[in-house]
């Protein structure tokens, strides 16, 4: 991911451009962020669940090095919601409008 980690403004017109609607960009964003965000815990968790144990011992917690490499790994990545943006930015994101008309029927 080559997404800059740190906080940025935004051109709300540049984000609004792909869709005419800010609002169902935003929508759009969130959304990919969300799946952004399920892959990167999934993924953790199944680093994670490696170094799982039957027994609670506080002393293998704290010296376990691999298990905190890893925490530290994915903490430094750059924020599900970033890549998201950058992503919408760049053209790579594909969605689907919903027909008003259809939607709006019960």
């Amino acid at each position: 991911m080559a997404s800059n980690p740190s906080l940025i403004t935004r051109d709300t017109d540049k984000i609004a451009a792909a869709t005419g609607n800010l609002y169902e960009s935003v929508s759009i964003i969130s959304k990919r962020a969300r799946q952004i965000s399920s892959k990167m815990k999934e993924e953790l968790s199944n680093k994670l669940s490696e170094f799982a144990s039957a027994v609670d011992n506080l002393e293998e917690v704290f010296e376990n090095r691999e298990q905190i490499e890893i925490s530290k790994y994915y903490e430094r990545l750059p924020k599900p919601t970033t890549v998201a943006t950058d992503e919408f930015l760049e053209g790579k994101l594909q969605w689907r409008a919903v027909d008003e008309e259809t939607s709006n029927t019960l």
